[in-house]
């Protein structure tokens, strides 16, 4: 079948294009997201005389983050969200018990160009369940080692980090010291109770957290942004074990930039 020249020529114009326009496979050409992953000391950012909401305040200008990946739970940011548009505060009870999105993170969107994400995994069910299962389990006579392993292994957690002299400085929240020792108790609890607690157990309530955190990810995946994932510290180990497992990210450790606010 003979093709007409100027067919010809259009057809190899379409494949070259086609081409020049497929995604590519070169890891080495895609723009990696950078991601922090700071840790929160909730309600001690109202009181305490270092890592306070005015260091927060400077702190979150430093990093100047593209989205920030929230400890809210997806089906109460709408609320959230609406009351602070509607009365220039947060209303929300699970939200608002979080001086770190009440006074900095929403106040200060208005003045920064950032998308908040919420990534939490925790629902009020959940939590009513996990709360009355761990007080029929404190008060059980036959499960008294265990708890009694538990508490002991919390109370080595808190004396080691009280030993340190760095109670909420946001330099040693921001370690694999401060992981370490925090991870005493917390895989103790995880061991004894995650699968008795369901969903609310350690392990499982940061694998829902996490699954929230990587539908973000995934979504912004080579996009050159800056993404800060903002937690209670407790959080901050497990959540950085998962991030250093993906070669799409680039992993920025937080201590430039307490050293830029100083």
């Amino acid at each position: 079948m003979f093709i007409r020249p100027q067919y010809f020529i259009l057809s190899l114009l379409v494949v070259i294009w086609m081409f020049n326009c497929r995604p590519s496979t070169d890891p080495s050409t895609k723009a990696k997201n950078e991601v922090l992953v700071l840790g929160t000391i909730h309600s001690g950012h109202l009181t305490d005389s270092v890592y306070n909401i005015d260091y927060l305040e400077e702190l979150l200008v430093e990093i100047n983050p593209d989205f920030i990946l929230a400890e809210i739970p997806p089906d109460r940011m709408k609320e959230a969200m609406d009351g602070f548009l509607r009365d220039d505060t947060i209303s929300e009870p699970r939200v608002m018990r979080f001086p770190e999105y009440v006074d900095v993170v929403f106040p200060m969107m208005k003045d920064m160009n950032y998308e908040i994400i919420p990534t939490a995994g925790w629902t009020q069910p959940m939590a009513s369940e996990r709360s009355k299962k761990l007080r029929a389990i404190s008060i059980d006579t036959t499960r008294q080692a265990e708890w009694a392993s538990y508490k002991a292994a919390q109370a080595r957690s808190d004396s080691m980090y009280k030993s340190t002299g760095k109670v909420n400085d946001p330099y040693f929240i921001h370690t694999q010291e401060y992981d370490d020792i925090t991870d005493i108790y917390l895989q103790e609890y995880n061991r004894l109770f995650n699968v008795e607690l369901g969903l609310g157990g350690w392990e499982n309530i940061n694998i829902a957290h996490y699954w929230n955190i990587e539908k973000a990810l995934e979504k912004h995946r080579y996009k050159g942004k800056r993404m800060l994932i903002i937690y209670g510290a407790g959080h901050k180990g497990w959540f950085l074990r998962q991030l250093r497992k993906r070669d799409d990210i680039e992993l920025l450790d937080m201590k430039p930039f307490l050293d830029a606010i100083q």
